[in-house]
């Protein structure tokens, strides 16, 4: 039985990946893709845990080749999600997530259509400027830019499958993992994964 996709989106400022790391120490078996990108290595990189770091006229060849679920260019460099890659581990029956923005979820979800798409909002315009402003290394100038850039992208919630809501960090962390079990109860991954438990049940 494959296993699911996931992507989650959200604005800056709204917490996704402090609930995206919840999320993968919580549920076992979950696996995050990791993207290829054009930048360079920083100190503390490592190849293949942080990205997969390639040259431009490599990562344009896969852009050619359609290598990738979803990609996109950042000032000077591109960043991209290997579809062959995915695809692998969804096969070998892992469940995969992919942390991207609204603009890639819906590439994505244009090529996988059962992927399943969560979309995480702060609670209020003035809780996302705070937490923008808390991590105390941007200007004013800057953080007017990124809020201006931060409603932009939540104009776009509506394309996604869940909405959460991340008021309370423990009550969003729990609807988060619980969206991800859920998805592993359904009857389809159930039969699946206990054929023979519900074979001796019916047997006569």
């Amino acid at each position: 039985m494959e296993g699911q996709l996931y992507t989650v989106s959200a604005p800056s400022g709204a917490g996704k990946t402090s609930l995206v790391r919840q999320l993968m120490q919580r549920v076992p078996d979950l696996k995050v893709s990791v993207s290829h990108t054009t930048r360079p290595m920083r100190p503390g990189d490592l190849e293949g845990r942080d990205y997969f770091f390639v040259d431009k006229p490599r990562f344009e060849q896969m852009i050619a080749d359609g290598a990738f679920l979803e990609y996109a260019q950042v000032f000077d460099n591109y960043y991209g999600t290997s579809r062959a890659a995915v695809e692998a581990t969804l096969k070998a029956g892992h469940d995969v997530l992919l942390e991207i923005d609204w603009q890639g979820a819906s590439q994505v979800k244009q090529l996988l259509p059962d992927t399943c798409s969560i979309f995480i909002l702060p609670p209020s315009r003035e809780a996302l400027v705070e937490r923008l402003q808390g991590r105390g290394q941007d200007s004013e100038e800057v953080i007017a830019r990124r809020t201006a850039e931060a409603v932009a992208e939540m104009v776009h919630y509506h394309s996604a499958d869940y909405l959460i809501i991340n008021d309370q960090f423990d009550v969003a962390v729990h609807q988060l993992v619980s969206l991800v079990e859920a998805g592993r109860l359904t009857l389809q991954r159930q039969q699946a994964r206990h054929h023979d438990l519900i074979e001796k049940l019916l047997s006569r």
